[in-house]
């Protein structure tokens, strides 16, 4: 064999063992992102003006499963869930496909399908909440409680309610109120509450833009009073923590 040709015969075996370890990385690569995406945290696009100012248009944000697998869902946090039923149109429910949809199942692209939802969790099970006090407040448990996230302007008493949450469900507004179809409008399907097995995962970062970019830590609740405890809903078929109401 000349050495022209022993020199091909090499420069084409580099070649395609390079072409192999491209191969391999991105099939890793692609692997580890589906498993992150969905064991551990999840992007999500914001579509509509509820959860303003908390949240606007078109932010990027991720979701921790984490958070809501093992650690329940607690009242004040922002969640990620899937329809209940019928709280979305046809429409919002389009699903992107192609190469867009397919980068979204692997996790490369912020999920943007129409069957999730993204709102702040009001109440949970064993709550009795209502509106409204005569200043307009949400009353949980029988307290007045303030909440510092609703958007400017924004009023609570537009819809009138009085619910006990059910047990393994939760009841969730928008911090717009007055742009947010959220459990107040859908009082005639289980008083509006949602499953806690539809909750994909909790709110913990807006990534996108950059100017936005932020956590969403847990506000405290602002009262000290023992009829709001921090009990959790951790849905069906998981170790139930009870607390007594005095």
């Amino acid at each position: 064999m000349s050495e022209s040709q022993s020199a091909s015969r090499s420069a084409g075996g580099a070649i395609w063992r390079f072409v192999k370890e491209v191969v391999i990385i991105l099939v890793v690569a692609l692997g580890l992102s589906f498993l992150v995406r969905t064991f551990i945290v999840q992007a999500f696009y914001v579509p509509s003006q509820s959860m303003e100012e908390t949240l606007m248009p078109n932010d990027r944000i991720l979701a921790s499963k984490l958070n809501t697998r093992f650690g329940g869902v607690k009242r004040g946090e922002i969640v990620v869930f899937r329809d209940p039923g019928n709280w979305l149109d046809e429409v919002q429910k389009a699903s992107p496909g192609g190469v867009a949809g397919a980068l979204e199942w692997i996790g490369l692209l912020p999920s943007n399908t129409g069957d999730d939802l993204v709102k702040r969790v009001i109440a949970i099970e064993g709550d009795h909440v209502r509106c409204c006090s005569t200043d307009g407040r949400i009353v949980l448990n029988g307290v007045k409680i303030d909440e510092p996230y609703v958007a400017p302007g924004s009023t609570s008493d537009d819809v009138r309610f009085d619910v006990t949450v059910q047990q393994d469900r939760i009841f969730v507004m928008g911090d717009n109120r007055n742009q947010s179809a959220d459990s107040r409008f859908h009082l005639n399907d289980n008083q509006g509450t949602v499953p806690v097995e539809n909750v994909v995962g909790r709110v913990v970062l807006t990534v996108w833009p950059f100017s936005a970019f932020s956590t969403h830590p847990i506000p405290p609740i602002p009262v000290d009073d023992p009829r709001i405890d921090d009990r959790i809903a951790i849905g069906p078929g998981k170790e139930r923590i009870e607390v007594q109401f005095e």
